[in-house]
């Protein structure tokens, strides 16, 4: 709360950032202390599972903000895992005209449609670009939110871009991205603002993403369906879930550490 960036409201631009859990140990331990600013209130109608997933919920919407998000846009979605299917909501809930979500699978675009998508495409389909630019008359999408991190995925945002359009990058990524010299022109000739967000923290800390996340998920308007849950291990198990991560894409969606009863 000292640095420059704490200074001007951009705390997730700290340098100086701490988790408990990530950079500082604690978080699976029996009791855990943190101060009384960090702790967002939410609704005795919210469950635990669901309560769990209030990080991503923000993290989205740090990305609509990043993106200088209004209504009355059509809407590009790439990638339907978690962090895509709540910027996704987001985008209906503050007023897009339509939203689509592009994914490789089958089920998670179902799980996309059942939590308010109004159109869902499967990118392995030879014709997904034409049918993904026939929904908006060939102009393309006024918004795009890269959320998986991937170089076909990151592409796609240049190719469905609407002139004078939003890119934001919330997907992280654990390998180079490229693109080549056309996708850069196109970045050119359509004149559309990239962008990146990161994390999900704003003034008044923690930010109006976590308070808006708890009101929403409380009257229902942010939707949580359970198929966001890949598996379930108890704490004791904790270990065999982490193994999953070495599995090239096995994970599938969250996957929760619950207390034994």
């Amino acid at each position: 709360m000292e640095c420059d960036d704490c200074q001007k409201g951009n705390f997730s631009l700290c340098k100086h950032y701490k988790f408990i859990g990530s950079s500082l140990f604690g978080s699976f331990a029996d009791y855990v202390k943190a101060p009384a600013m960090n702790v967002v209130k939410f609704d005795e109608s919210v469950g635990f599972i669901q309560s769990a997933f209030f990080e991503p919920a923000t993290v989205a919407l740090h990305g609509i903000k990043c993106a200088g998000y209004h209504g009355g846009e059509n809407v590009a979605i790439l990638g339907g895992g978690t962090v895509g299917l709540f910027t996704m909501q987001w985008a209906k809930i503050l007023g897009a005209r339509k939203v689509v979500v592009f994914d490789i699978n089958n089920g998670r675009l179902d799980l996309a449609k059942r939590l308010g998508a109004d159109v869902c495409i499967n990118t392995t389909a030879p014709d997904f670009l034409e049918k993904a630019m026939e929904i908006t008359n060939g102009k393309g999408y006024g918004f795009v939110f890269e959320t998986a991190g991937q170089n076909a995925t990151m592409n796609i945002a240049f190719d469905v871009a609407a002139n004078k359009s939003s890119l934001c990058f919330i997907g992280t990524s654990a390998k180079d991205l490229n693109f080549n010299w056309k996708q850069f022109e196109k970045m050119n000739r359509k004149e559309f603002r990239l962008t990146g967000s990161w994390m999900s923290y704003s003034a008044p800390f923690p930010g109006n993403e976590w308070t808006m996340t708890a009101d929403y998920f409380s009257n229902g308007k942010l939707k949580f369906d359970e198929a966001l849950v890949y598996k379930k291990y108890s704490m004791s198990k904790a270990s065999e879930a982490f193994k999953l991560f070495k599995i090239p894409g096995e994970v599938k969606g969250k996957i929760m550490l619950v207390n034994e009863d």
